[in-house]
């Protein structure tokens, strides 16, 4: 990317209306949405709590088989937008475990603490900035300190979990499960610049795991102890840093729209210089309305040098930039577009949830329960229906179907129960697409129909004759 590339916000775009529209947080009308979304993604096996036979572990999630499906189809959206559809943007996988002075060097092992409280009536922990939204554990229906309970003053609760590296265990052998990812890029910053080739400005992204031992974990997968990160760490020249906040932010928005997040529920938070981390010259935080309310989904923020410099101070070793024109040699400045995997695909979980009224095949109405997520995100792609399962013809021809549409996308085989109820499953699921094969299929009712299939679209619910030889391109075209 060159100077000429770092394009400006512009007056009067859909970003500066995100910027303008941010009323006081608050839940948003879907109710009890958030119990029902919960319920469906353990029916369906898109979320389940973690040990659960054992009691479960607060604050720890295990995706089942269409959970992770969405949550690699979400990664690998963002790895193909962000690194392989762009020149200037490399990747890399660092390692979770890392020397305990890149946490000394880089202030988290002294500062990153949150404020912790307890209450000595129901023994319960609650962050101190955070008692607004926790609730008492005997009175639920008051918050802590509203329940005649007794609480402790605050002190500083270090979220990062320790642990031991080597036979021994004590101080020598501490380290720090990672709680970011951006760390690991900082430190390999001067070899991928010398492996990579690169100029300023350029990025380093990653997707991994951190761990943070928080003291509330809540709403869902929203916010837990284990979860992932998309991260970008684009480098450039200290005059570029501005420009290319809100370049990235324009970019990361786009994003959003793109998975299928609805714009009317994207806020764009610029966060005071008071609540920005003191290295900060500039933060923007992507907020989403949950049914829970408004949160954060990423953060976008400009980090200056500081990361760089702290670490070139604490391990002596230079991580300068060397520009072959200008002959100047400077620690590059840095911003950060950082999103949660986690709490994105919590975002799609709530943005597809939906239901409707609908006639039935015999003419009743009932409740359909449908996941309405955009075609690229989706975990299964298409659905295929033989009409009949006591029909071998039937059967054959649909398991050929599966086998020619296999190579190019994630296919649902299902045979049981009547079609009706087959298509509900796929509407809970989010498929877009579900393919029956009939007796105008096998050529039955005409040779006009033979090799034709009944092609169904999740959201209206339409159904064409489309012939089998232009299946597979059709949908690949409605997918991309």
């Amino acid at each position: 990317m060159s100077q000429e590339d770092i394009a400006p916000v512009e007056v009067g775009s859909g970003l500066a209306k995100l910027l303008t529209r941010r009323p006081m947080a608050g839940k948003n009308d879907k109710g009890d949405s958030m119990e029902k979304i919960v319920s469906l993604c353990k029916r369906r096996g898109f979320v389940f709590q973690s040990s659960e036979i054992y009691g479960g572990l607060n604050g720890c999630w295990d995706y089942g088989p269409l959970g992770v499906e969405l949550k690699r189809n979400l990664k690998d959206y963002w790895w193909r937008r962000n690194v392989l559809e762009r020149e200037d943007v490399v990747g890399m996988d660092g390692s979770i475990l890392m020397n305990r002075n890149v946490w000394r060097a880089s202030g988290h092992e002294s500062t990153f603490s949150d404020p912790l409280i307890d209450c000595k009536t129901c023994k319960g922990r609650f962050r101190a900035d955070q008692l607004e939204d926790s609730r008492c554990l005997l009175k639920p229906s008051k918050r802590p300190g509203e329940c005649d309970g007794e609480l402790t003053e605050p002190r500083q609760f270090n979220m990062m979990f320790r642990t031991f590296v080597g036979a021994s265990e004590d101080d020598s052998s501490v380290t720090y499960l990672r709680p970011e990812t951006a760390q690991s890029m900082f430190v390999q910053f001067k070899n991928v610049l010398e492996t990579s080739r690169q100029k300023l400005p350029f990025g380093l992204a990653q997707i991994g795991k951190a761990f943070r031992n928080e003291i509330n974990p809540r709403h869902f997968t929203f916010r837990s102890r284990e979860f992932e990160q998309m991260e970008i760490e684009y480098f450039c020249r200290p005059e570029q840093g501005k420009e290319l906040l809100e370049y990235w932010l324009k970019e990361r928005l786009k994003f959003y729209e793109e998975i299928g997040l609805s714009f009317e529920k994207l806020h764009v938070l610029d966060v005071p210089e008071a609540d920005r981390a003191h290295y900060s010259e500039g933060t923007y935080d992507i907020e989403y309305d949950f049914p829970f309310g408004r949160q954060e989904l990423e953060g976008v923020a400009y980090r200056t040098n500081y990361d760089l410099r702290k670490h070139q101070e604490h391990s002596g070793k230079p991580l300068e930039y060397f520009d072959d024109e200008t002959k100047e040699k400077f620690v590059p400045h840095v911003v950060e577009p950082s999103a949660g995997v986690d709490r994105t695909v919590l975002a799609l979980l709530c943005e597809a949830y939906d239901e409707e009224t609908i006639t039935n095949e015999k003419g009743k109405e009932e409740m359909r329960t449908v996941m309405r997520f955009h075609p690229r995100i989706a975990p299964v792609k298409c659905g295929v229906f033989p009409l009949l399962k006591n029909k071998p013809e039937l059967v054959a021809k649909a398991r050929d179907l599966v086998d020619l549409l296999r190579p190019h996308m994630h296919v649902f085989y299902d045979e049981g129960g009547a079609i009706g109820r087959r298509y509900r499953r796929q509407d809970e699921a989010g498929t877009p697409f579900g393919v029956t094969i009939d007796f105008e299929t096998l050529g039955e009712q005409g040779d006009d129909l033979r090799d034709t299939v009944t092609l169904r679209e999740r959201d209206s619910m339409k159904q064409t004759r489309v012939p089998i030889q232009e299946l597979t391109d059709r949908l690949i075209q409605e997918i991309r």
